[in-house]
């Protein structure tokens, strides 16, 4: 008998929406630390990425419940929804503190939206196919991270800041309208009622996924210091468009993400993450030493490739650990952790930083010391898996 398609009608427009979600945001980062400094908070440029994941880590535990009784679609509008208003808001912060407060506010976007997306996947696709789906989702959205950053360096560059913020509010506003009319795969729906935000202790947290929180929280914190420092990098070597490194690295990940979804489906997701792991490792050695274009494109290959199998393979270990009626939790405890990671790594290597190029070797050294935090707890449990089966 044949095996049905995973790639069906909705899943090809969840990853439409997707792609215009991941777009919309993605598009601001590149241009942002130059425009905080030119408002005078150029010391604050590692807050631009920690306060919007301070945010969509706080409003995980939400999203998660409310993925879980309402359904997964409102919950993805919602998320794409404060990203069309927030692009409308910025051109109106002029200043630091109501530009710093946009950036907490814009958080509650991917607080919601990837929440309900991977509980959606999980719901359409059936268990065997499920790193396979993820890996191709996750390409769609890499592929959104990557077109977002390189256009809106463009759009910059061709006309100026407030056209990139409306830029991003179109795309938001078409990421929404797709879900407008997609079916709803949540079985038993409850109505919105504000006694469903009173979350217990108890709902925030699905401990039988702590094994991803650890090595999603000390492997994206890498991620968190490259957004933020990457495009000073660009900048200190001569490349104009600074949203360069996000399209080689989306790029590389393409291909990377279809193939480790199904070795990782037929032979285990923890041996591929600590491949993962180590191509990790080499992209933050050879970015600490990036002092022209090639180095830079080098790193930005074995970035990819790592985040192409990191990626996907993490969300879905998360499906694999939970279970089934709490998938929206675990997918927000997931979520958390890696929030908690790029936030944090996005804001503690500035101090290293300081504003100045020259430091910037340290500062990816000093991060790269966390993916070992994360190979060496996937070592250590792929040896109790061995141990227990025997």
């Amino acid at each position: 008998m044949k095996e049905k398609s995973i790639f069906t009608l909705q899943f090809w427009l969840l990853c439409l929406s997707s792609f215009l979600f991941f777009s919309s945001f993605n598009m601001l980062i590149p241009e942002l630390p130059d425009y905080l400094s030119k408002m005078g908070g150029g010391q604050y440029k590692g807050l631009i990425i920690a306060l919007f994941t301070l945010t969509a880590g706080l409003s995980r535990p939400f999203s998660g419940v409310l993925t879980d009784k309402i359904g997964r679609v409102p919950v993805m509008a919602l998320g794409s929804l404060v990203c069309f208003v927030c692009g409308f808001i910025y051109p109106i912060t002029t200043t630091v503190f109501p530009f710093l407060l946009l950036r907490l506010f814009h958080g509650f976007s991917t607080g919601f939206k990837p929440t309900g997306t991977s509980a959606y996947i999980a719901d359409i696709v059936p268990a065997n196919r499920r790193g396979e789906s993820m890996g191709v989702h996750g390409l769609i959205g890499s592929l959104g991270m990557a077109f977002g950053p390189a256009i809106g360096s463009w759009i910059v560059l061709k006309f100026d800041m407030n056209t990139l913020f409306y830029t991003s509010s179109a795309l938001s506003f078409l990421s929404i309208a797709i879900l407008i009319n997609m079916k709803e795969t949540l079985q038993t729906k409850e109505k919105f009622q504000f006694s469903i935000l009173l979350i217990k202790r108890k709902e925030i947290i699905d401990k039988s996924v702590f094994p991803v929180v650890v090595v999603i929280f000390f492997t994206y914190f890498c991620y968190g210091t490259v957004v933020t420092l990457v495009p000073d990098l660009s900048k200190s070597i001569g490349i104009a468009n600074k949203g360069y490194y996000f399209l080689i690295y989306t790029f590389a990940s393409i291909l990377i993400r279809i193939v480790a979804g199904k070795w990782s489906d037929k032979n285990g997701r923890v041996q591929v993450l600590i491949i993962g792991c180590w191509l990790l490792i080499i992209s933050m050695t050879s970015i600490a030493f990036a002092s022209n274009i090639y180095i830079l494109t080098f790193s930005a290959i074995f970035f990819g490739l790592s985040m192409g199998i990191l990626s996907p393979i993490l969300q879905a270990w998360t499906i694999d650990l939970c279970e089934d009626h709490k998938r929206g939790k675990a997918v927000a405890t997931m979520y958390m952790a890696l929030e908690a990671g790029i936030g944090i790594g996005a804001f503690l290597p500035t101090f290293i930083y300081q504003n100045n190029t020259e430091r910037l070797p340290q500062t990816f050294l000093f991060s790269c010391c966390f993916i070992f935090i994360a190979l060496v707890y996937l070592i250590s449990y792929k040896r109790k898996l061995r141990l227990s089966v025997k």
